[in-house]
């Protein structure tokens, strides 16, 4: 009798313990990206501002947050996917105005600025925004609509995205350069000997 009483317990608290066990929420691990519920990345303010058409190549672009946040990553690319080095570095203090200064830009059809920040309560929240410039700039949103209506035309798979190859230089017919040194050691005549 004692040893089914023991056996009914260890089994029920087995059963309790699995039941408690599933039915908690696996914890999320640290900086793990979610979507954003908190309206934070609609309420940031970007300037230049997404898909903005200016008339010429902005010199900084500023971020504002709707609450303090830590600036984690800030990149540049342009339409083929080219990186421009910003010289971004992480400042691990809360602010919520962030201004960056930027190179010379290069002509492009656009740049895609990609950004993340650590909130005062250490959530990940990721956004970008995308511009262009010059006399003859187009909207990015209509550069890439153009884009992928002309892929989807070469390919008829919207999912496939091109990406453009880097540049190579193909040299025919020459030889690399030889370099022969300009005197010959001889170890014969002693460990000084060069002539």
């Amino acid at each position: 009798m004692q040893h089914r009483y023991f056996l009914t317990f260890h089994l029920s608290m087995v059963a309790l313990c699995s039941a408690s066990v599933l039915a908690q929420v696996p914890v999320l691990s640290d900086y793990q990206t979610s979507p954003d519920s908190t309206g934070f990345v609609e309420k940031t303010e970007t300037l230049p501002k997404d898909d903005d058409v200016l008339l010429m190549a902005p010199t900084v672009i500023s971020l504002d947050f709707p609450r303090l946040a830590r600036l984690v990553k800030f990149t540049l690319r342009d339409e083929s996917r080219g990186w421009v080095d910003i010289q971004f570095r992480y400042d691990p203090i809360l602010d919520t105005h962030y201004v960056l200064e930027l190179p010379v830009l290069s002509e492009a059809s656009y740049y895609t600025a990609d950004w993340a920040v650590l909130s005062a309560s250490d959530r990940l929240v990721r956004g970008s925004f995308s511009f262009s410039f010059g006399q003859d700039a187009q909207r990015p949103s209509l550069t890439r609509a153009a884009d992928e209506l002309l892929l989807q035309q070469r390919y008829g798979d919207p999912t496939i995205r091109y990406v453009k190859p880097p540049a190579t230089e193909i040299i025919l017919g020459k030889d690399p350069p030889r370099f022969d040194p300009p005197f010959t050691i001889q170890l014969n005549r002693g460990p000084d000997s060069i002539n």
